[in-house]
């Protein structure tokens, strides 16, 4: 059983699972059996539909907010929508769902006998989008991508049955850099949106103001700044590489995707001098291959087969 089709003829639908050729890794490779990838898409489209609200980034014409029977006068408010999706959640667990997202999403946690708890984390972290701009420590930035990245790998073990407690544990590393990354990426896009997503007192420890993230260019304080928190995510996508190999086949070659995509990406961060207030650095075709071949590699080293 696949999902139903109707959910990528509906263009709000389409757009949202559009994005999925921006991210900086595959979501859903043509290597995949064909209900892997329909299972990827599913759990991606939710996802995507979280952030996409939380963000204020839905496509125009309101369709997202009529589909979860939110009112026009309250289309803007992003709390709003946020508790209606997550009463639309419910009904993918015990009724029908009104949104095609999450009718494209019931027959996957059905086959795959997911639970409500992952799905809940990404409501949380967008909703603590709305109410926390800034994060002091490290520690607390690591509590957010617990919320906002870790429920995804989660959800990826469970939807190919292989979820252990190490693996999982190998997991969350692996997505918390994924986030790490995308932040450091989205420093100005993210700053627009009055978010900074770089710890407070690393901010204090390497000088470097507000005001600074907002300049065009980085100056050498930033660079400084964002280069330290490149190398702390390159050690999370290492710390996370064993995940890689535990498993076998085509799962394998999925999650080298996902850790060379954040690995490209750190890449791009490192040859653009860490300038990352100019435009967020995108992994290269040549880099991403590279860095697949590394943690095939470095997987076999660390435990592997």
């Amino acid at each position: 059983m696949t999902a139903p089709r109707p959910v990528r003829a509906d263009p709000a639908s389409r757009a949202t699972l559009g994005k999925a050729a921006d991210e900086n890794f595959p979501v859903a490779p043509f290597f995949l059996p064909r209900a892997w990838r329909d299972d990827l898409m599913a759990v991606y489209g939710y996802a995507r539909l979280v952030d996409d609200i939380g963000d204020g980034d839905l496509a125009p014409g309101g369709a997202d907010a009529r589909a979860l029977g939110v009112a026009p006068g309250e289309a803007g408010d992003r709390l709003v929508l946020l508790d209606a999706l997550e009463a639309d959640l419910a009904r993918v667990f015990d009724g029908t769902p009104r949104h095609p997202l999450l009718r494209g999403l019931q027959p996957t946690v059905r086959r795959r006998a997911l639970t409500p708890e992952p799905f809940l984390g990404l409501l949380r972290a967008n909703r603590q989008d709305q109410l926390v701009r800034r994060y002091e420590t490290y520690d607390d930035l690591l509590a957010y991508c617990e919320l906002s990245a870790n429920p995804v790998g989660r959800l990826v073990l469970a939807l190919t049955g292989t979820a252990t407690p190490e693996r999982i544990r190998r997991s969350d590393e692996i997505c918390t850099a994924l986030q790490l990354v995308e932040h450091l990426q989205d420093v100005a896009e993210d700053l627009a949106r009055d978010r900074i997503y770089l710890p407070a007192e690393d901010l204090k420890r390497f000088h470097v103001t507000e005001d600074e993230l907002a300049r065009p260019t980085a100056g050498a304080a930033v660079r400084s700044l964002i280069a330290f928190q490149a190398e702390r995510a390159r050690a999370l996508l290492h710390a996370g590489t064993p995940l890689v190999g535990s498993v076998h086949g085509r799962l394998r070659l999925l999650l080298t995707g996902f850790t060379a995509g954040g690995l490209a990406a750190l890449d791009a961060i490192a040859d653009a001098g860490f300038d990352v207030l100019a435009g967020p650095p995108k992994p290269t075709k040549p880099s991403l291959t590279r860095q697949a071949g590394a943690v095939l590699l470095r997987a076999r080293r660390e435990g592997g087969t």
